[in-house]
């Protein structure tokens, strides 16, 4: 438990309209050097996507941290749901697999996502949501190994949200809808 208190006072401090201190890679190596191979592994199951294929079809078996498996249960409980109401929206009758109504927080998150127009606004919704659970998931841990499975994933938000690039994001949007209606007239 030391090597927290040692650890997580020299992380600079992470906030979700700043830009990103130290990339998720430095973090996780900064890690290898202090904390157990245990602890290593459970860092690697702190993700924001799931593996391959379907890989939300069933929850994911139970890990040794409590805070690891609270956050691999929202964010099945977002994707799901976010997958139910997309099919609602475009009008598609199955296919989606029953999710869950727990958390709840999830499921609110992923129907007032699928109402907002902009996929980029969209997103960063999301990912807003992401960090707010994983603030409500972490709790008052801020020394344990809670503090740096979230420290991880909030590290991940950072670097997905400086992936999304408004202006060029439009221009591909606009270039992709321009060669749709080319393609419908010919």
């Amino acid at each position: 438990m030391s090597a927290y208190y040692y650890l997580i006072p020299q992380l600079p401090s992470l906030s979700y309209n700043a830009p990103i201190p130290i990339t998720s890679q430095a973090f996780i190596d900064l890690c290898r050097t202090k904390l157990s191979s245990s602890d290593i592994s459970l860092l690697e199951l702190c993700t924001l996507n799931p593996d391959a294929g379907d890989a939300y079809a069933e929850s994911a078996p139970a890990s040794s941290s409590g805070f690891v498996d609270a956050w691999r249960a929202w964010e099945r409980a977002l994707r799901l749901n976010l997958a139910r109401y997309r099919s609602q929206k475009l009008k598609r009758e199955g296919g989606t697999i029953e999710p869950p109504a727990y958390p709840a927080d999830a499921a609110a998150a992923a129907k007032a996502a699928v109402a907002i127009e902009s996929p980029l606004e969209a997103e960063l919704f999301l990912d807003q949501a992401r960090w707010n659970a994983i603030e409500a998931i972490q709790g008052l841990s801020y020394f344990g190994e809670n503090a740096v499975y979230a420290y991880l994933l909030k590290l991940r938000l950072l670097e997905r949200k400086a992936l999304f690039k408004a202006e060029e994001g439009f221009a591909e949007y606009k270039m992709l809808y321009a060669a749709i209606l080319d393609g419908r007239r010919g």
